[in-house]
């Protein structure tokens, strides 16, 4: 899977040719921020080849310690006002060039941050993920992943949107299309087009099917190694929505953007030795490996722990509905969706389905939480309970954190977190969620309008 001839990526060689004759003129150089999402530079393709190429570029090391809004915000070790709001380098990470179809004459890749120094800056998404695939590869490992991005679909631009306050919204879809071929056809040109561009910017596309929420849908990918997965899971979501905006629409990954079904991110995870060989597959129950039921007691363990890494946002939270398959049990089983690990496949396909997730996570850190709760449980060698059959809702069992506050919590409490990822990542992500809550706390929402305006 980590082969990347397929269309859609390029060689530097590749990429001179493209600007020699005309064909690309710009190049992006993309982080991922706390949030999953891309941010960097357009730069000139000639410039890219003659400078970027060999030095990097330089960039803000704010983008790590502002909030969603790009407000500027306090409680952050590695930037803030008292130490300048310096730069960090965004080196090109090659292995990541790849088109743009959606925007004329563009090619693009991922960066890696450092500072000036040369030293990696720990609290990078990018470099956490790294630094967990590191360890599996000092074991002989390594992790495939597949992410399923649930979105909704709507008429209004995102303009129309925004000025409208996100109200009386027209979805692209008036009834439940979930699996309906007749509902998907209503909007299969624009979902034609994300496919077939996505495609052409070297993802494999699997399939497209309707979902349950009104103009709710979802594109699936294959899996692949797994930071090629969350670079391919990002270029997708910001390039889904610039697609959607020359559309004159616009999609929402928000996890809960209204009362009915949240738009969830389920991740898949399997393990490999580095040769390739099967190792989560074997002869024990439900057709695991020792190894592979050791990685699923990790998961179970750090569960409720990692949440703040799989559910980073206060809407999160309103995602985990009993009985809207979002799940809230921390529990495993196979085939089941009302657990928060679901066991799918056998042999060669045999991997653990985190249900946990919504559209809004940053697959970087999600993705490094389940390697270092896996490697947890095979370190410590964890037993794992038993399969659960029936409907997890109503087992009584723990839960998963029901609110942001109370994730932040037992992450920041976390020994576990603290050995995996490190003090400086652990009081980094605590405090984008404390900056989170502030704001929260401080907003006056419609709810308490309505409630309270004549009424009390």
């Amino acid at each position: 899977m980590s082969d990347r001839s397929g269309a859609g990526f390029l060689t530097v060689e590749e990429l001179r040719d493209e600007v020699s004759h005309g064909r690309i003129d710009t190049v992006l150089l993309a982080l991922a921020d706390m949030q999953g999402r891309l941010q960097g530079k357009r730069l000139s393709a000639r410039y890219f080849l003659d400078e970027v190429l060999h030095h990097g570029s330089e960039g803000c090391n704010y983008l790590l310690a502002v909030d969603v809004d790009m407000n500027t915000v306090g409680g952050y070790a590695m930037s803030s006002w008292d130490r300048g709001y310096g730069d960090f380098v965004m080196k090109p990470d090659l292995p990541t060039l790849r088109r743009v179809p959606w925007q004329e004459g563009t090619a693009m890749l991922m960066a890696d941050l450092a500072w000036e120094g040369g030293a990696e800056v720990a609290a990078s998404p990018r470099q956490i993920l790294r630094r967990q695939l590191a360890r599996l590869e000092e074991r002989g490992l390594r992790a495939y992943v597949g992410t399923e991005l649930e979105f909704i679909v709507y008429e209004d631009s995102y303009e129309e949107a925004w000025k409208r306050a996100y109200r009386d919204m027209s979805p692209a879809n008036l009834y439940n299309v979930d699996y309906s071929l007749l509902g998907t056809a209503r909007i299969e040109p624009l979902l034609r087009r994300i496919r077939r561009e996505m495609e052409g910017a070297g993802l494999y596309v699997e399939s497209a099917k309707g979902e349950c929420n009104l103009g709710q849908h979802e594109i699936a990918f294959r899996f692949d190694e797994a930071l090629r997965t969350c670079d391919n899971h990002s270029v997708y979501k910001n390039g889904a929505k610039e697609i959607a905006a020359q559309e004159g629409r616009s999609i929402t990954f928000m996890a809960k953007p209204n009362h009915r079904e949240g738009n969830s991110c389920h991740i898949h995870i399997s393990l490999r030795g580095t040769g390739g060989d099967l190792v989560m597959a074997g002869d024990g129950p439900h057709g695991m490996s020792e190894l592979g039921s050791r990685f699923v007691a990790g998961q179970l363990a750090a569960m409720r722990e990692f949440t703040l890494m799989y559910a980073p946002n206060i809407n999160s939270y309103k995602r985990f509905v009993p009985g809207s398959f979002a799940p809230t049990a921390v529990k495993w089983g196979v085939d089941n969706r009302t657990c928060s690990l679901r066991l799918v496949g056998h042999g060669p396909s045999l991997r653990v389905e985190n249900r946990v997730p919504g559209g809004d996570v940053n697959p970087y850190l999600a993705v490094a939480a389940l390697i270092a709760a896996g490697l947890h449980g095979i370190d410590g060698e964890l037993e794992l309970e038993e399969a659960f059959e029936g409907n997890a809702y109503a087992s009584g069992a723990e839960t998963v954190p029901h609110t942001l506050r109370d994730a932040l919590a037992l992450f920041e409490g976390s020994k576990l977190a603290r050995e995996t990822f490190g003090d400086e990542v652990v009081a980094h992500y605590a405090n984008n969620a404390r900056v989170e809550l502030e704001a929260f706390d401080a907003a006056v929402t419609d709810w308490e309008l309505f409630r309270g305006f004549e009424r009390m």
